[in-house]
């Protein structure tokens, strides 16, 4: 007698991203480990598409995209940059409650909030009811980067605790506790100690050596807000270490007429592009990184062992990238400069400092968070069986 299959895990995940593309890499990475663990991933998206995210390896659902109306996060605006309207919200809320419905996972993870997207609460408060009244009903897990945007306005950080309470089963933190620990971010951690499982960073394994070799690569994450970077980047390489090759790596969500403007600057050393596939790969055969401090790309730089110079994004008061810069900073595994005030002097004097030093050594962090988080759900979902 042939011995009958367990059924596979059934996971539905939720991702927004509003500007750049590490919420969604990130998630990305998780929804592929728990695939080739056996699971059958439903990954819902509902930010501007990109290609290559998430895998083939899992079922995706495109909403219809909504994205950041400012650098701030304050409004949301459709593909073609138009505010939306409530209409638009609920006809999201309701594909998406289809979605759920259709998937019947045994597990629902939700990228970032109840710590983040509360600009989203029109579709996943409706979310949480109809998980809540699913039966069987799936296990709940928020799923939340190492380090959390510090909330200035009295009470949020309450209203996160009891969406914690009431609803999740669990919050995978991606982050190594002896780097960063949850509490050093979100003030009320103690009340959700229980539901805290650290994982480790969700980084890629080591890359294979790039078949193409540039001395510095820069980067700047979706592009939406990197301009700048780039073009100080751009005005450095035609002042320093001008007999190394430079690639300048914009993102896909740079606006057209900048990428043309900054195409047509461009010294005969730098070579300027979109998107790189193998950007993991590249930085592995770079001599120097310069980039911002995001979560996916800080992950590729300690897994590839690069030399970095991170410049930290902090427009609308963002915070988080800033304390993940200055802890690798007094791990001497990074240079730090500052976003406001960045000028081709600073990037020239720091491009020297980088590249005088040695390598930096291989960081004491666990960087295995998307098998982690994996056989966590996993296990979690055995026990109740």
């Amino acid at each position: 007698m042939t011995e009958a299959k367990s059924p596979s895990l059934r996971v539905f995940f939720y991702v927004q991203h509003l500007l750049g593309i590490g919420h969604l890499a990130r998630a990305s990475r998780i929804a592929s480990a728990i695939a080739r663990d056996g699971g059958q991933v439903t990954v819902v998206t509902g930010g501007l598409p990109v290609n290559g995210f998430p895998g083939n390896d899992v079922t995706s659902i495109t909403l219809p995209p909504v994205v950041a109306s400012s650098a701030g996060f304050s409004g949301l605006a459709d593909q073609s940059g138009n505010p939306v309207d409530e209409a638009f919200l609920a006809h999201r809320s309701a594909l998406l409650l289809e979605a759920f419905r259709h998937a019947a996972p045994d597990v629902v993870i939700i990228e970032a909030f109840p710590f983040g997207r509360r600009q989203m609460r029109f579709e996943l408060l409706p979310l949480l009811d109809a998980i809540a009244k699913a039966d069987p009903k799936p296990r709940l897990y928020s799923s939340v980067r190492d380090i959390l945007q510090q909330q200035k306005k009295p009470g949020r950080d309450e209203e996160t605790v009891g969406l914690l309470r009431d609803h999740f089963d669990g919050v995978l933190v991606h982050g190594d506790p002896h780097f960063v620990r949850l509490e050093e971010t979100f003030p009320l951690t103690e009340a959700i100690a229980d539901k805290i499982v650290y994982t480790g960073l969700v980084a890629p394994s080591l890359p294979p050596e790039p078949d193409e070799s540039f001395d510095i690569v820069v980067s700047a994450g979706g592009g939406a807000v990197g301009r700048d970077l780039i073009r100080t980047s751009l005005e450095a390489a035609s002042r320093v270490a001008i007999d190394r090759r430079w690639l300048l790596v914009t993102g896909p969500n740079l606006p057209e007429q900048d990428f043309a403007d900054l195409a047509k600057d461009a010294p005969g050393n730098v070579e300027l592009v979109r998107f790189r596939k193998d950007f993991p790969s590249l930085l592995r055969g770079a001599d120097l990184s310069i980039s911002q401090a995001g979560y996916n790309t800080v992950g590729d730089l300690l897994v590839t062992g690069c030399r970095a110079i991170l410049v930290p994004f902090t427009a609308g008061g963002e915070t988080e990238q800033s304390v993940r810069a200055e802890r690798l900073e007094k791990l001497g595994l990074a240079l730090t400069l500052p976003e406001a005030g960045l000028t081709t002097d600073l990037l020239v004097a720091a491009v020297e400092t980088a590249l005088s030093r040695a390598k930096p050594h291989n960081p004491d962090i666990d960087l295995d968070g998307a098998a982690r988080t994996s056989a966590v759900i996993g296990e979690a979902c055995r026990k109740m069986t």
